[in-house]
């Protein structure tokens, strides 16, 4: 395997091309800190884009769903095609001028064609997968699927074989003849943050909140 995803027409962006990467650890690394992406396909001749969570195991995402979700039908054989997204967003960058105003982020994109995963073992791997991207060491601490909600869940796979990740860093680029205006110009950094975790009415006293969640 190679370290880097090769390039193709829907890989190379049209403007700003310096801004894409396509090395395998940099894609890793912003799929693997995420867990919310945006799955995108055809319905009935028009664009459907629903948000939805996602997993990587090596090089392929999972995604899971009711086996009612229309999307996840359509991936069986042939199966679907689809273009998946994530995106963090790390600053707001204020420019002197409106035209100059941006962002600073880490993206990816992913172009395949999604398949169901009917392999029981495959499934069960990518269910645990799917709650460990959200919170690590959670499917160990958690009950997992029985017959009944398996039967009543979908999981569908896209390998990454058409990739490509996107990043914007640093400052605002304000137009020379602009530098003596007298406007605020920087970044306001953008984090994710999490509240203290809050019990369920019901939870007994005597459990402890897990040292994932401390």
């Amino acid at each position: 395997m190679t370290t880097s995803y090769e390039t193709t027409d829907r890989t190379v962006p049209t403007r700003a091309r310096e801004r894409a990467a396509y090395d395998r650890e940099t894609v890793h690394a912003i799929l693997d800190e995420g867990y919310l992406c945006h799955l995108g396909f055809i319905r009935d001749g028009a664009p459907v884009v629903l948000p939805t969570l996602y997993a990587r195991v090596g090089e392929r995402l999972y995604v899971h769903g009711s086996t009612g979700s229309r999307p996840l039908r359509g991936a069986a054989d042939p199966g679907l095609a689809v273009c998946l997204t994530v995106t963090h967003l790390d600053a707001l960058v204020l420019a002197r001028s409106a035209f100059h105003h941006s962002m600073n982020y880490r993206s990816v994109v992913v172009h395949g064609t999604a398949y169901q995963v009917t392999e029981p073992a495959e499934r069960l791997e990518a269910l645990d997968a799917l709650v460990n991207q959200v919170v690590p060491g959670r499917a160990d601490d958690s009950r997992r699927a029985n017959a009944r909600e398996l039967a009543a869940t979908s999981v569908i796979r896209l390998e990454l074989l058409e990739v490509s990740a996107k990043l914007r860093t640093g400052g605002p680029n304000d137009e020379p003849e602009d530098a003596g205006l007298p406007y605020w110009t920087g970044i306001v950094p953008v984090d994710r943050t999490y509240g203290a975790p809050v019990p369920a009415d019901d939870l007994d006293p005597a459990i402890d909140l897990p040292a994932y969640l401390a």
